[in-house]
């Protein structure tokens, strides 16, 4: 899915002028990166608004059309309302086509409902992550990464190591060992192969406490 966002060179800076910006119907925000200056910018509320909606505009390389000139970018932040539907700023970060890039893409988990831990031993699915960091080229950015059940059995997981990934795209992970991407728990919240853990000895009665010396 391909998105371009239209956006106006914004010349004016500071609270006043984004609070004029914003009752205009206006987002402001910021390009940056490459080798560039930093520029910012401001947006049409309305189309900013409902692309926002769209998963996929979070982990997608987005075209950006500044006063006629395009640019290549991948989200990098945005600011909300506490509790009102407006979006307040908007950060981009230019990329370039043959440079790696790091960013975090969804993972869509499909056919637990068929899994043998589910279907046929009453397990249920615990999704323990909903997105990884990758990286690769710009060009090979993918919208999401498909984390497919069927096969898994009560008491199994998935791991990173195991996620079937587009070419050209690694899995960056902070920390040590093979980080699950789901699992499948039995009733009871426990795991079908954990073995029983025997009764811990019974604890021994207290001692009796010492009788106090006798007044003189």
């Amino acid at each position: 899915m391909s998105f371009e966002i239209n956006a106006t060179k914004r010349e004016q800076q500071g609270t006043s002028a984004s609070r004029r910006l914003r009752r205009a119907s206006r987002v402001p925000g910021i390009v940056y990166g490459g080798t560039a200056k930093p520029q910012s910018i401001d947006m049409d509320h309305n189309d900013v608004f409902q692309a926002l909606r769209k998963e996929a505009f979070y982990s997608s390389v987005l075209n950006l059309n500044v006063d006629g000139q395009k640019e290549t970018v991948l989200l990098r932040d945005v600011q909300r309302h506490p509790y009102k539907a407006i979006i307040l700023h908007v950060d981009f970060q230019r990329v370039d086509a043959n440079r790696a890039i790091h960013q975090k893409v969804p993972l869509h988990f499909v056919n637990g409902d068929v899994a043998p831990g589910v279907k046929t031993q009453g397990g249920m699915v615990s999704h323990v992550m909903t997105d990884v960091n990758v990286k690769c080229l710009p060009g090979d950015l993918p919208a999401f990464i498909e984390v497919d059940l069927k096969d898994l059995s009560a008491g199994h997981s998935i791991h990173v190591s195991q996620l079937a990934l587009p070419k050209g795209v690694e899995v960056v992970h902070h920390g040590e060992g093979d980080p699950v991407v789901a699992t499948i728990l039995v009733k009871g919240g426990g795991k079908a192969d954990e073995e029983p853990v025997a009764d811990a000895p019974a604890a021994a009665p207290a001692a009796a406490p010492a009788p106090a010396p006798e007044k003189k």
